[in-house]
């Protein structure tokens, strides 16, 4: 399957939304004011996988000089710090139609790359338990949280 990774554009708002609709339930998805904020905010830090010129899935986190994630970091793009020394994953959504393609693997890649290039000391990111093994084959590992929903990783690039 062909597909494209690139920096999100204001115009793919509408799609991005969409996306993380379809990928998250009603409670836990991220609004459209939300990514319009993120895309203004950190586009460099916002990627997009295309395949025929549709949004299939995307990442996305701010940068910041913290080892977590807290609540905050989700909704206040004013604590993205552009020179920080950790990349954040707020989410990694790939419509259910193209999961198990490899699309999720090379979207989180690209990402590492991105902040390696950049000069991060690594990358931080909240998850389902039950996703703990995914994450892990990057390179991320248990910070704290664990037993709980959620689980507080890290990994270096």
């Amino acid at each position: 399957m062909d597909y494209k990774i690139r920096e999100v554009r204001p115009e793919d708002l509408d799609h991005v939304t969409e996306v993380e609709k379809i990928c998250f339930p009603a409670a836990e998805a991220a609004g459209r004011e939300s990514f319009e904020e993120r895309i203004r905010s950190f586009p460099e830090s916002f990627l997009v996988a295309e395949a025929d010129g549709t949004i299939v899935g995307f990442i996305n986190g701010a940068v910041t000089d913290e080892r977590t994630i807290c609540d905050e970091m989700f909704e206040d793009t004013g604590l993205h710090k552009k020179e920080g020394a950790y990349q954040s994953v707020f989410g990694l959504d790939v419509l259910p139609a193209y999961q198990k393609k490899g699309i999720a693997a090379a979207l989180m890649k690209r990402l590492m790359e991105t902040a390696r290039e950049r000069g991060r000391k690594g990358m931080i990111l909240t998850c389902k338990e039950r996703l703990i093994p995914y994450y892990s084959g990057f390179g991320y590992r248990i910070l704290g949280f664990p037993g709980l929903s959620t689980a507080a990783l890290s990994g270096t690039i």
